[in-house]
Formats: C-alpha cells, structure tokens, sequence
C-alpha cells in the first residue's frame, strides 16, 4: 500500500476555509506564486547582499530583543523569537561575509549573537531546542551541535569567552552519546522521536571544535557517529530515519545535512570509503533534480518525488554538497545540478517591496508548501548565501 495518506472528502472544503482566513499579504503572495516561478535571477551578489540585510533586520527585528537572530518572519503571525540554534550556524556565515567584504558591522552582528548563545548556555554545557520562547526547555542534541559550529568559528576568531563555552558544548556531546555513536539521551522535542541519521551534522560541529582544539579527542565522538550513520545508508544512497516527521518521505533539508555531515567528515580526513557513500547520495539526488533547478522538498526511498513543491532550504543545502563534490571529483554534473538549484532558489527571492520579505527566503517554493508554510526562514537565507557563494568563487576559479 502506498504511504500517503488517503484522500478525505472534506479535505478541499479544509484547505478553501483556511486560505479564506489567511492575511491579504499571504493570500497575495499565494496568488503570485501559483503563477509559477520568476523569470529573473536576480544573481549571485544581489541575492546575497539582499540575504544578509534580511539577516541583520531579523536580527534587530526579534521579539525577543536578545541579540539572537527571530527564527523567521510569517505572513500570518509576523516575526517570531529568537532560535538558538540557527543563530548559532548563522555566525560563520557572517563572519565569513565580514572578511570577504571588510564588513565590520557584520562581524559585530556575529559577536552579539555569540554573546548571547554564551548567555543561555546550560550549566552541563548543552543547550535547548526550538525557540528562545519554547514551550519545553531542555538540552538536545541536536541544537547544541549546530551551536558548537558557531561557538567554535568564535573561539578561532575572537578567542574567550567563546572558547570556554565550545569546550562545554563539545564534551557534553561526547560523554551523551552511546557507545555505538549514536545519539538517543536528548532528542528534540519539537520532532517525532527515534534516531536521527541527520546528526552527523552535529558530528561536523565536533570536528570543528577539534580543528580549534586537537588535543581534546572530539574527532573520536564524530567519527563514531558518522559510522553509526553509515549503517542507516543503502546501497542507493538513501537513509533510514533521516526526517524531523516521516522517514519514508524526508525533506530534502535534512537529507542535506546528512550528505553535509559525511562531507565535512571527508574533509577532516580525507577516506575513500566515507566519499564513496556520499557520492552515493548526492547521485540519487542529481536523478531527483530538473533542468530549471528544482527538487522535489521530499522524496521516496527511490529517490522519486514525494511533494510538488520545493524545500528551498534543502535545495541550497543540497546545491552545497554538490558543490563541495565537484571540488573533489571534478565530476561537472555536481556543478551544473548546483548553479540550477542555487539560480532557482535566487529567483524565489525577491530584492524589492517590504522590508521585512526584502531579500529573505521563504521555507517553501511554492509559499503554501509544507515546510516553513507562509515563512520567511533565517536558514534559509543562510544556507542561501553559503552555497551562492561557493558557486561565485568556483566560477571565479574557472573563469581564470
């Protein structure tokens, strides 16, 4: 039997009330993106100066005013707090930004979100998960993975107290984990339980902390959860339980931050086996892909389309990987898939209107898909900027 779910009759009549009910702005943008998608690229410099101003008023613009970064802004609710744990991978990001383009007011921005991340650190060293406003405050894993990748480019750049509160972060995640690498003690409560082959990006947090810190044995935890993932991987490349919800249908975001994870293991240590198994994935995603650059926001176990719209998160993070591949392999097919998904991504942005849209991403292409649904996401513009810059210095590269 399928895994859909079946039709019900008053399903159309449920979908009719709720788009009645929506805002004139949300209803709008409904109305333009059923329209199919732009025709324009706004291109690699404008999309990323656009995403990072978007970053900057989502940061000022927080209701949680606390130098965090508002989780995203929605057509129906507007801005929401501010996420711990985007914030906390949105930091490279900015500082790499500062130094590409002598941007003092961006490394400041990067600071005051360390700052703050510093601030509501939990004593043991691990951090919550959801927003700063969540419900249910408890360490996860997860979440503290992704803030170790911020607290660890801190500590490169900035030194204490950043340093102090990476060595936290990290051992808690070494001494939480089982003996097999995996993590089970401290899901999130924001998702459905089980294992989650996805956490080998917080693996990846671990071996950043090692590269500022050797001596302290953090690859060890890593490596042991990257061969833990492994074991979720089959032969086509596709993992088991690698989805916040269903895992006979994950989202093209977490598959990329499994396929990231394994990569930015290879990149520690460079291992024919690890590149061979990422391969495996980034191929059934190059067979998921269109000419115009879309992919599917979920997919079947097949590597077949599981949603009509697009996850545009998990396409530029996807794009990355492929990018990262390309660099290794010389393999152009990475390369091409990238700059379309990158350049359909960049076309779903618009640089112009209101400013609270201006530049942002949204979480679904189109605006009423299933992932961030009517949201403008800030990891959507971070990821965003990461991959288009990546394809700006290879195409600088290629062109001599």
């Amino acid at each position: 039997m399928s895994d859909e779910p079946r039709p019900r009759l008053l399903d159309p009549l449920r979908r009719l009330r709720d788009y009645l009910v929506l805002p004139t702005t949300a209803k709008l943008e409904s109305f333009r993106d059923r329209a199919g998608l732009p025709a324009e690229d706004p291109g690699i410099d404008a999309a990323v100066a656009g995403a990072l101003d978007w970053l900057g008023r989502a940061q000022d613009r927080s209701p949680s005013r606390d130098g965090g970064v508002a989780h995203s802004f929605s057509l129906v609710k507007g801005w929401a707090a501010s996420y711990p744990e985007t914030t906390g991978y949105i930091v490279p990001t900015l500082l790499d930004c500062a130094a590409l383009l002598g941007d003092e007011a961006l490394r400041e921005r990067a600071r005051r979100m360390l700052d703050w991340l510093v601030a509501i650190q939990f004593p043991d060293g691990g951090f919550q998960g959801g927003r700063i406003d969540a419900p249910v405050v408890v360490p996860v894993t997860f979440n503290t993975g992704q803030i170790l990748l911020g607290l660890a480019r801190g500590a490169q750049d900035f030194g204490e107290p950043y340093l102090a509160a990476m060595h936290k972060a990290a051992a808690w995640l070494a001494t939480t984990q089982d003996e097999d690498g995996c993590w089970r003690k401290h899901p999130t409560p924001f998702a459905e339980p089980g294992e989650k082959a996805y956490e080998t990006h917080v693996a990846w947090g671990l071996f950043e902390a090692a590269r500022v810190a050797p001596e302290r044995g953090y690859e060890t935890a890593a490596r042991a959860n990257i061969r833990w993932a492994l074991t979720q991987q089959r032969e086509n490349g596709w993992f088991e339980n690698c989805c916040l919800s269903d895992p006979s249908r994950p989202l093209t975001h977490t598959l990329g931050y499994v396929l990231r994870g394994l990569l930015e293991a290879h990149r520690f240590s460079p291992d024919g086996a690890l590149l061979e198994a990422s391969r495996r994935t980034a191929d059934g995603l190059l067979g998921a892909v269109d000419a115009e650059g879309f992919l599917p926001g979920r997919l079947r176990s097949d590597w077949a389309a599981a949603a009509p719209w697009a996850c545009l998160t998990g396409s530029v993070q996807v794009a990355h990987c492929w990018l990262m591949l390309y660099e290794v392999t010389g393999d152009a097919r990475y390369r091409d898939a990238a700059y379309a998904a990158n350049r359909y991504v960049r076309r779903t942005m618009k640089l112009d209107g209101p400013p609270d849209r201006r530049g942002g991403v949204k979480g679904s292409f189109p605006i009423f898909g299933d992932y961030g649904k009517y949201q403008y996401l800030n990891w959507s513009c971070k990821f965003m900027i990461d991959s288009n810059l990546f394809e700006k210095r290879l195409r600088a590269a290629e062109a001599g």
